[in-house]
């Protein structure tokens, strides 16, 4: 039995502050700009997180990450980490993960290996299994425009 899974998020860019650095799939960035959020921001993992769970059928990333923000666990790795214990509670196992990224800035393609290096030892994967996409938009968005970060997540789980 196979399950697919979509996810968004997205954050809006702020003045860098340097107990906060930028970080997408959990690959720090060196921009001097980070994102606005109570964790570190990681967009990618956000909506990764949000594609999982909704294959399984759960909730979005706020039941769970709020909680631990709170108790200051703000690295979006760990939030990741709960949802694939959730997966692997229930039989299943990631197939592969597909990311696009709709951003003036930063560029993604530099780091794209890495990010997709990072996405797939969290996920127990080959990178060959991680795709990663990007676009401006031609700025017809915010995004586009450089007010902050978009991303789409797309999973594919198969029953274990």
């Amino acid at each position: 039995m196979y399950r697919i899974g979509i996810g968004i998020d997205s954050h809006r860019i702020i003045s860098y502050k340097a107990e906060k650095p930028l970080i997408l799939a959990g690959v720090k960035f060196d921009e001097k700009f980070s994102l606005k959020a109570n964790s570190d921001g990681d967009v990618v993992l956000h909506a990764l997180f949000n594609a999982i769970s909704s294959a399984l059928g759960l909730y979005s990333i706020s039941r769970y990450a709020d909680e631990m923000c709170k108790k200051g666990i703000t690295d979006s790795r760990e939030y990741v980490k709960v949802i694939l214990q959730k997966m692997h509670e229930k039989g299943f196992s990631v197939e592969n993960v597909a990311i696009a990224l709709e951003c003036k800035r930063p560029k993604i393609e530099p780091k794209v290996e890495e990010m997709k290096a990072a996405i797939a030892k969290l996920c127990g994967i080959s990178k060959e299994r991680v795709a990663i996409t990007a676009t401006s938009g031609e700025q017809l968005s915010a995004f586009g425009k450089g007010e902050g970060i978009y991303c789409i997540a797309s999973c594919l789980l198969k029953k274990e």
